[in-house]
């Protein structure tokens, strides 16, 4: 009966029906599908592609159409699937075919375009593909970068290979390393503001209102003498030469700190000073009457003087070496028993040095013509070239444009003393004169003369006795032929006897030096004098040492363009170094700062290499040499004034900047 019963609910059409489209209907009278349910279908399994199945709920099957899915996620093997995951939308752009999404994980493989915003990816390893990034790509540091070119990260520049060059100015806060490859570096700089135009290498000085300018050096015509310096205990006869050979001055004298005998002593003239080798002895008895010249056919030095035990003249040839003298043996070239007023001069026309000198016992003034020969010399004839039993106070000079010996010297006529002066011409080893020329109708005393090339005059200074005044003359004369003519006498020293005169040719500076000294105010000083036609003039004097009545000497040193005069007497014997042009000098002992590092334009700033700095900007300095600043700003091992230290050579280029001044 039952079986009958759930048969009979079948034919209920409200529970089955079939339509005349044989479509089947569960609990739907109208099914519109060949199996209509309304209600809930379950089944262990469902086979078919399910293409015609509508209305499922998402996640069991996704549309193709554009727009936002759901993604349901589920572990859960029955029941039903519903809506999870609502912060994972997915967006389907079907013209583009992408998907998108607000986040992604796990492993990405195969080509990803399109991230936009800002993801955080990590790249394991890229190789064997090129990596394009139109944006920024930001790096942490450049330590784990490996690249062929620049790196640069938030922390630091990397630069694999090759090097960085530069063509602007580079700069930092900071550098690390040994710099141990480092080259051209130019350490301890600063920056200054040039004022005026500043070459790189030079020395370098701060002005006071913080500038910096270079060291330089100007000329003034003004005379300056140095400090004296002892070269012996005593001398109270001498004469000087200079020795061009060796850049030397020879001076021969009487050493009253060693019996009186016959010395001469070398000296070397820097800047204003002048330093000697030992003395050397040439004669080891009481001499006096000395002259002294210097062969440069021969490079010998010539050497004229008296002892006293015979009165004799002598001559002896010494050969400078360094700083020291030898000397051959002596040769007399008078017997006669008292000789006087001795004078050398060189002729370079004939290679020839001539002796003249006072023969008082033949009452005249005589010259000899002497040929130097390794280390003697021999002599022609003696020349009368005055016969005055009064002829005295002889000096000598040699025109070398007309190649003439000039003789000055006293002579008595009619009871007057006057001064004279005679042509000497020299022919083999003889001499022979022309007339005597006075240049001065009253007594004259210490005679001087010396010629002036440049001018193609003699000069003679001297004590002039007219009116019993004692003033120092000077006047000018013009050689021709054997004669000579004279302009004018202008005083150099008035006011008081002059007591000494002594006089060169500064060949340096084309001018005249005279020193003298005057009785009324103790003091030796010098002079300079210019030439002009037949006349000279003279500038202010300058004081070379403050005694007087002393024995005074002069030679000039061509080397260093200066004159040296010799003062002694008794109880000193002493050489002074004097200038014709003093130089001054924008340097001090305080205000040296450095070395320019390149080459700055006035107005413009640059580099100044400072103390405790290297400066590359040298040529030619010997390495580990100590430099001092001269006053040109140039840069030498010896000391000038003031005497300021550059710094010390590391190399023929460098220089390590240091100061120390005195």
């Amino acid at each position: 009966m039952t079986r009958a019963r759930d048969l009979a609910r079948l034919a209920n059409p409200e529970v089955f029906s079939v339509d005349t489209d044989n479509n089947v209907g569960l609990s739907s009278v109208t099914p519109d599908a060949k199996f209509d349910l309304v209600g809930v279908l379950s089944a262990t399994s469902f086979s078919g592609d399910g293409s015609s199945i509508t209305g499922v709920i998402a996640g069991s099957n996704i549309s193709a159409s554009s727009g936002t899915q759901r993604l349901v996620v589920t572990s859960q093997t029955s029941g039903l699937l519903s809506q999870v995951a609502t912060n994972s939308d997915l967006t389907y752009n079907s013209s583009t075919n992408t998907i998108s999404a607000t986040q992604y994980s796990g492993t990405l493989l195969g080509n990803a375009t399109g991230l936009q915003n800002t993801p955080s990816i990590t790249v394991q390893d890229i190789t064997a593909e090129q990596v394009s990034v139109a944006g920024t790509v930001n790096y942490g540091s450049v330590d784990n970068v490996s690249s062929v070119g620049i790196i640069t990260a938030n922390k630091g520049i990397k630069v694999p290979d090759g090097g960085v060059v530069v063509a602007g100015v580079a700069t930092a806060t900071s550098f690390q390393g040994s710099g141990a490859g480092l080259t051209d570096i130019e350490l301890g700089t600063h920056n200054f503001v040039a004022s005026g135009n500043i070459p790189n290498g030079d020395t370098v000085i701060i002005n006071i209102d913080g500038t910096v300018s270079v060291v330089s050096s100007s000329v003034v015509n003004t005379p300056s003498a140095g400090t004296p310096t002892s070269f012996s205990g005593t001398f109270s006869a001498g004469a000087a030469t200079y020795d061009p050979d060796s850049g030397k001055v020879i001076i021969v004298y009487q050493d009253g700190s060693n019996n009186n005998y016959a010395t001469a002593i070398v000296g070397t003239v820097s800047g204003s000073d002048i330093s000697f080798g030992s003395s050397v002895v040439f004669h080891s008895g009481h001499t006096n009457m000395y002259s002294v010249t210097y062969d440069t056919s021969n490079d010998k030095v010539v050497v004229g003087y008296r002892p006293i035990s015979d009165y004799h003249g002598r001559a002896i040839i010494g050969t400078v070496s360094g700083t020291s003298i030898s000397f051959g043996s002596a040769v007399e070239f008078s017997d006669n028993n008292d000789v006087g007023d001795i004078s050398l001069t060189y002729d370079s026309t004939n290679s020839k040095v001539v002796f003249t000198y006072k023969d008082a016992i033949s009452s005249s003034g005589k010259s000899k013509v002497g040929t130097v020969s390794g280390t003697s010399i021999s002599f022609g004839s003696a020349v009368v070239f005055d016969s005055s039993s009064s002829t005295d106070v002889i000096d000598t000079t040699f025109d070398s444009d007309d190649g003439k010996v000039v003789i000055v010297y006293d002579r008595n006529e009619s009871g007057n003393l006057v001064g004279k002066a005679i042509i000497g011409t020299v022919s083999g080893t003889s001499i022979s004169f022309g007339s005597p020329v006075t240049f001065s109708s009253t007594q004259t005393m210490r005679n001087q003369v010396v010629y002036d090339p440049i001018n193609e005059k003699v000069v003679v200074a001297f004590r002039d006795q007219d009116s019993s005044l004692g003033y120092g003359k000077a006047i000018v004369g013009a050689v021709s032929g054997t004669s000579i003519s004279f302009g004018s006498k202008v005083t150099f020293s008035g006011g008081g006897a002059t007591e000494y005169v002594s006089m060169v040719y500064d060949s340096t500076n084309q001018k005249i030096v005279i020193g003298f000294s005057l009785s009324s105010d103790n003091i030796i000083k010098g002079i300079v004098g210019t030439v002009s036609g037949t006349s000279i003039s003279f500038g202010s004097s300058v004081v070379l040492k403050d005694e007087a009545n002393y024995v005074l000497n002069s030679v000039f040193d061509a080397t260093s363009g200066k004159t040296v005069f010799t003062i002694g007497n008794g109880s000193s014997a002493e050489a002074v170094v004097f200038s014709v042009t003093s130089v001054s000098t924008n340097l001090t002992s305080e205000n040296y700062i450095g070395i320019s590092a390149e080459a700055i334009s006035n107005g413009a700033t640059g580099k100044i290499t400072v103390i405790g700095g290297i400066n590359s900007g040298q040529t030619g300095l010997t390495t580990a040499q100590t430099y001092y600043i001269q006053k040109d700003g140039s840069l030498d091992t010896s000391e000038d004034n003031p005497s300021v230290i550059a710094g010390t050579s590391i190399s023929t280029t460098k220089i390590a900047v240091r100061k120390t001044s005195s």
